[in-house]
C-alpha cells in the first residue's frame, strides 16, 4: 500500500479498529501487571510501545493473543471477543478451537526465534502450513518461498538454523508468521536477543511491512526505529499508559515527567555506547 493510500485509511473517521482493549487487568498472584489498559489499534496502523523493564508491555502483547489468559476487560480482535464467550450464568473462558479461530488473524514474532534446530529454512516455515492448514507440500513450499523472498532469505531456504546469524534466523521466523497470510503482527522485542550489527536487518524487514500497510503492534526499545515507522508510540510504566500520541510529539515534547526521565536515561545510555 502507498504511504498516501495508508495514511488516508488511517485518518478514516469511519474505519472501525481492527484491536480493541477495553479495561484490560492482568495479575500473577497478588501482583498486578496490567492495570485497566484501553488501546484502540485501526487497519494498517503501526504501533509502537515503549518504557522500562517490567512496565508490562510484553505481558500486553501476550495478553492481546491471549497467550496469557487475563482476567478482567476484553479483547476484541476484528470486533470478536478474544478469549471468553458470553454465556447465561456470566463470561467463561472460550474453547482453545475458537481462540484458535479467533487469532487466527495474528502473526507473531518473539524475542527468541524458536526454530526447529534438526529442520531447514524452508521446512520451518512449512511445518505450520502443512499441519495446521492442511495445505499440500508444494503450495506450502510456493507460500514459504514467497515469504522467504520477502524478507531476503529465498537463498538460505535448505540451510539449517545453526548455519544462520541471529538476524537470518529472525527473518526466517518473520517469514514463518508471514507464512499464515495475517492481517496483523505482533512483534515482541525481535531484536533484542541480537547483536547489534544483526539488528538493522530485521528493522528494514518490518519497516517494509509497515509501507505495504500491514497493521502492527511492535514492543521495541529501539527508539529511532520507533520514531521514523510508528503511526503512534504508547509510553507504560508500571501497568498503566502514560502517554501516547504521534512519535514527534512524544519524542520531542513529552508531557509527562516519568516519560522525560525515561528519554533522558535512555539517551544517556545511546550516548554511552557510542
Amino acid at each position: 500500500m502507498a504511504d498516501a493510500e495508508k495514511l488516508a485509511l488511517n485518518a478514516a473517521p469511519n474505519g472501525a479498529p481492527i484491536i480493541e482493549v477495553r479495561d484490560l487487568h492482568k495479575r500473577f498472584g497478588s501482583l498486578e501487571v496490567l492495570k485497566g489498559i484501553e488501546l484502540e489499534v485501526r487497519p494498517s496502523e503501526v504501533v509502537c510501545i515503549i518504557g522500562p523493564s517490567g512496565s508490562g508491555k510484553s505481558t500486553l502483547l501476550r495478553s492481546m493473543a491471549f497467550l496469557e489468559e487475563y482476567e478482567d476487560g476484553e479483547v476484541l480482535i476484528e470486533g470478536r471477543l478474544l478469549g471468553y464467550r458470553q454465556t447465561p450464568s456470566g463470561r467463561r473462558r472460550d474453547t482453545d478451537r475458537n481462540i484458535d479461530a479467533v487469532r487466527n488473524c495474528i502473526g507473531m514474532v518473539f524475542q527468541q526465534f524458536n526454530l526447529w534446530p534438526h529442520k531447514t529454512t524452508l521446512s520451518n516455515v512449512t511445518e505450520a502450513l502443512r499441519v495446521v492448514q492442511k495445505m499440500d507440500r508444494a503450495s506450502a513450499e510456493k507460500r514459504a518461498m514467497e515469504n522467504l523472498e520477502k524478507v531476503g532469505m529465498r537463498s538460505k531456504a535448505h540451510e539449517y538454523p545453526g548455519q544462520l546469524s541471529g538476524g537470518q534466523q529472525q527473518r526466517v521466523a518473520i517469514a514463518r508468521a508471514l507464512a499464515k497470510q495475517p492481517r496483523i503482527m505482533f512483534f515482541d522485542e525481535p531484536t533484542s536477543a541480537l547483536d547489534p550489527e544483526l539488528v538493522g536487518e530485521v528493522l528494514n524487514v518490518m519497516q517494509t511491512l509497515a509501507k505495504e500497510g500491514m497493521t502492527m503492534v511492535i514492543v521495541t526499545h529501539e527508539m529511532g526505529f520507533a520514531a521514523r515507522v510508528a503511526d503512534r508510540v504508547i509510553f507504560m510504566d508500571q501497568g498503566v499508559v502514560v502517554e501516547q500520541g504521534a512519535p514527534a510529539d512524544l519524542f520531542e515534547t513529552p508531557r509527562s515527567n516519568r516519560l522525560r526521565q525515561f528519554l533522558e536515561t535512555w539517551n544517556e545510555r545511546s550516548s554511552g555506547d557510542g
